[in-house]
């Protein structure tokens, strides 16, 4: 365990406290099963107790079942429903039920604190009753909360219907269309998990990513960080700063990375002068209050 605990906070309504600095297990880079199984095992080293997964990001949930089963009670696990193997998403219950059993069988447990809708618009969930299914999960006793993760124009009525514990959303200073949203969903008292809070963490969403990411790469926020801070943490950390925030997912396989993760976590969230100045630079308004 590290020499200080992480930052955490309690996920909304549920009965979860998370740690703000949460783990993307998509895996995207190709690596050893031993290789993933010492990242999960350090990710849990670290003090990290927050781990989110889908059945469709590779072999991710056959690892953390291999890996990590046998330290279940270190961390809360979230993981995604609707997705297919061949056809991308199908939201239908059949599909919803078969993804269901097929990812507990990969974990290695017998049900999840979180299981969440993977990106459906209003209608498929209306459609197909997913968020009957996902009730119905519940009360089997496969899941303890139920969740959606979800962007614009889906997220008003998704949150208007008030039937989702947790809600995931892709944020950061580099796309902030969701920024209000983040808000909106803490006030209503359900959980806020985030994505794409690090620009090299797990993709999030918008077309501005990439122009804005590049400003920074080129320097655009240097003088802002903390002596041998480094750019993504400097990221991370203004992410941070959103007070509807409890916990970001940040992705990586490499240690070092994490280990830089975990540091700008500790530091915790930039001063508000500090935040103002990198909003002015990226020609944003006032943060959320």
């Amino acid at each position: 365990m590290p020499a200080t605990a992480l930052p955490t906070a309690i996920l909304g309504r549920t009965d979860l406290e998370v740690t703000r600095l949460g783990y993307g297990a998509a895996h995207r880079r190709a690596l050893t099963d031993d290789e993933i199984g010492n990242m999960l095992n350090r990710v849990l080293d670290a003090g990290i107790n927050f781990i989110d997964t889908a059945n469709d990001y590779g072999n991710s949930e056959e690892m953390i079942g291999r890996y990590i089963r046998s330290r279940r009670d270190e961390y809360v696990l979230a993981t995604k429903c609707g997705c297919h193997p061949r056809d991308g998403h199908i939201w239908t219950r059949e599909n919803l039920e078969r993804g269901l059993h097929e990812s507990l069988a990969r974990l290695r447990v017998d049900s999840v604190d979180i299981m969440q809708l993977h990106n459906p618009s209003v209608a498929a969930c209306e459609e197909g009753e997913l968020v009957q299914c996902l009730e119905d999960m519940r009360s089997q006793g496969y899941v303890r909360w139920i969740g959606v993760s979800s962007t614009l124009p889906h997220l008003p009525t998704f949150l208007e219907w008030g039937v989702f514990d947790v809600f995931q959303i892709p944020y950061s200073l580099l796309e902030t269309e969701h920024e209000e949203s983040i808000s909106q969903v803490a006030q209503a008292n359900a959980g806020t998990i985030i994505r794409g809070g690090v620009a090299l963490g797990e993709p999030g969403y918008g077309t501005s990513t990439d122009q804005a990411w590049e400003a920074v790469q080129n320097g655009l926020l240097d003088d802002l960080t903390d002596p041998g801070e480094s750019r993504t943490a400097l990221m991370l950390r203004l992410t941070l700063v959103h007070p509807g925030l409890h916990t970001t997912i940040v992705g990586t396989t490499n240690p070092d990375h994490l280990d830089e993760n975990v540091e700008a976590a500790l530091a915790g969230p930039l001063p508000e002068d500090v935040v103002t100045e990198a909003r002015n630079r990226l020609g944003l308004g006032a943060g959320p209050a």
